[in-house]
């Protein structure tokens, strides 16, 4: 097939040489090769545009790494001052970086204090211009319900952790659009300590259809967080040499010391509340809940971009089929993007989000690993260009 690119859309698609090549075109050989719609991030983060401890070049590699793992799209999921401007000078191609969705500044136990300042932070947020709201713990059941009542009216979604006070059949029925983590679950069906009953988990599901409530798993960070994660491997990841060194040490700093003080942590439990994770995600996914890819980056050994082999392994290990996890990160997302743009599928009128592969990524996802070149709002990253560039940002982080 050959496929002609207009600015940042896809124009035409046909059978080999049925397209004329117009005059100065730029043209990309992938005799042999697969091509597949950007990856989407559906819970990362873009780093605060000014941060005193972190060199001043990292939110742009932030960017790009990304882009050099197949992303094209990420859902931020936490606003910091100046990140619209970002944004804007992202999407408008004036810096490079993938399509850019962002919350504002988290709900939080420790951001709100009444429900009066929750209706007001629902309504700065949205003529701010946001795409969504960001729940985190802390919330109370009275704020999170003020929180929902304002958002609805003002049509803006709300999205991410499920506070404890609220629980998972408050925060569902009130219209929380993404369950992020599938801690909410867990926490709902008690299942931290002891393997989960086959009837507990169809409860769930038919309650997250019935609703249709979209979730994003986050698995490998998961594994980290419930201290099931081998720490060895983690330390061991290539990619970590992509972070600032003061980055992989709070990370490692983590491993030995932070881990047994987080919530999520299960001890001698963390195989199977690990195991839980995954049976409930293959019962989602099952029983026709809509699943995005995520993987929480930059955060805990996820490295942007290139954390993303990590979650397409542990989401295959549930037994997810590699279509059922391609479409979480590309289909699935334009569908929820839908009123945004058009994208997550190679069709005529798509925005322009390719990834060249040397194999079919349905037969062997690692394939994505060592893809050709990535096309981001129709301009073309060879591999050697995001070669040279990751190269760039090794030496500048050993300097």
């Amino acid at each position: 097939m050959d496929l002609l690119i207009n600015g940042d859309r896809i124009e035409r698609i046909s059978s080999s040489g049925k397209i004329e090549i117009p005059n100065g075109a730029q043209v990309i050989e992938g005799n042999g090769s697969y091509l597949m719609p950007g990856l989407a991030e559906m819970h990362g983060h873009v780093p605060p545009v000014e941060s005193s401890n972190l060199p001043q070049r990292y939110v742009d590699d932030v960017l790009f790494l990304y882009l050099a793992g197949g992303v094209t799209t990420v859902r931020g999921m936490l606003g910091h001052e100046n990140q619209l401007l970002l944004k804007e000078s992202v999407n408008n191609g004036d810096l490079l970086g993938p399509n850019l969705y962002l919350a504002g500044p988290s709900f939080s136990g420790g951001s709100i204090n009444s429900v009066d300042e929750v209706a007001d932070r629902v309504r700065n947020q949205v003529e701010e211009g946001w795409d969504l709201l960001k729940v985190h713990p802390g919330l109370t059941l009275e704020e999170f319900q003020a929180m929902a009542e304002v958002a609805n009216e003002e049509g803006i979604a709300f999205a991410g952790h499920v506070p404890e006070d609220v629980g998972l059949e408050n925060a569902i029925k009130l219209g929380q659009e993404t369950i992020d983590h599938l801690d909410g679950y867990i926490a709902y069906m008690n299942a931290m300590e002891a393997p989960v009953e086959e009837s507990e988990l169809q409860d769930v599901v038919a309650l997250t259809v019935e609703n249709n409530v979209w979730v994003v798993p986050t698995q490998a960070l998961w594994e980290t967080l419930i201290g099931a994660a081998d720490h060895e491997k983690l330390k061991n990841y290539d990619e970590l040499k992509y972070m600032p060194p003061q980055v992989v040490e709070n990370w490692l700093s983590f491993l030995d010391e932070g881990q047994r003080n987080t919530p999520f942590y299960s001890g001698e439990f963390a195989e199977v509340h690990a195991e839980n994770r995954q049976r409930l995600l293959k019962a989602l996914q099952d029983g026709g809940a809509k699943i995005l890819l995520g993987t929480d980056a930059p955060q805990l050994f996820s490295v942007p971009g290139l954390a993303m082999k990590h979650e397409l392994k542990i989401m295959e290990e549930a037994g997810m089929t590699p279509y059922e996890i391609l479409k979480s990160g590309t289909y699935n997302v334009g569908e929820y993007f839908s009123d945004k743009d058009q994208f997550g599928t190679i069709k005529e009128g798509s925005r322009a989000d390719l990834v060249l592969l040397n194999g079919n990524p349905f037969e062997d996802l690692t394939v994505i690993e060592s893809h050709k070149g990535v096309m981001i709002r129709g301009e073309w990253l060879s591999r050697q260009k995001i070669d040279q560039k990751l190269d760039e940002i090794a030496q500048a982080y050993r300097d």
